[in-house]
């Protein structure tokens, strides 16, 4: 695993995306004290303190996945995240679509920028912010927490980040090696609000309804039965939750 350390970038999803390409077995991994134009989904910014938290991306090239799977990346680097939180912490949640969860509140946010060559992905860029140091968070997202403000102490970022790139490492062998089902089924377990009817809101007629969730398939889709008990499907930004 090759690691590129950077005191400051403007993304480090740009910085891999720019990056020759490593073998279907490799990673290649960009780490940054500060980023000038870190972003999330749809282009939402993402707040970090400088040296306080995680901001790294990791750069794969798995061959062997099909586009129609390309959100399994997806669930084995959020099961990854998930797996490196479990040792510090309890109660860390996947939400769909790319957030990691501790309670009601988030902890991580990620970014998967693929390109694809005909129907398989050739190269994957995953992006991720994790709150690990920083006390205060001072721009307007509605619920953002860190490591610290739940254990109480501070936590070496290089502690943190060896132990989720052990945990992508493993979850991304089990991808490339064909254990898909696997690995959707561990996400779906893993699911923020997994269990009973929570408030969502429809993007596009603005309608608040109560569904539970059923599954999020492979290809990344939310599929949700409502208090009626109609089946509705959600692609992202189509839907939101209502906290």
């Amino acid at each position: 695993m090759k690691i590129l350390k950077l005191t400051e970038t403007t993304s480090t999803n740009d910085v891999l995306l720019a990056h020759p390409a490593p073998s279907p077995e490799e990673m290649v991994v960009a780490v940054a004290e500060y980023q000038t134009a870190g972003r999330g989904q749809a282009g939402n910014s993402w707040e970090s303190e400088r040296g306080k938290n995680l901001l790294f991306s990791i750069l794969t090239c798995p061959q062997n996945i099909a586009v129609a799977d390309q959100y399994v990346l997806s669930m084995a680097g959020a099961l990854a995240l998930k797996a490196a939180l479990d040792q510090y912490t309890d109660h860390i949640t996947l939400k769909w679509p790319n957030d990691i969860y501790w309670r009601d509140r988030k902890i991580s946010g990620t970014l998967i920028e693929t390109t694809v060559k005909g129907k398989r992905i050739d190269r994957c860029v995953y992006g991720i912010g994790l709150n690990v140091n920083q006390q205060v968070f001072r721009s307007n997202a509605p619920n953002p927490i860190s490591l610290y403000n739940i254990i109480g102490v501070e936590t070496p970022l290089n502690e943190v980040l060896d132990a989720v790139l052990l945990s992508f490492n493993e979850y991304y062998q089990r991808a490339i090696e064909g254990d898909i089902s696997g690995i959707i089924h561990e996400y779906n377990a893993a699911l923020f609000r997994r269990e009973g009817l929570h408030a969502y809101e429809d993007c596009a007629t603005h309608e608040h309804f109560e569904a539970r969730i059923s599954r999020v398939a492979p290809n990344g889709c939310l599929h949700l039965t409502d208090a009626n008990g109609q089946e509705r499907t959600y692609w992202m930004k189509e839907v939101r939750f209502i906290l």
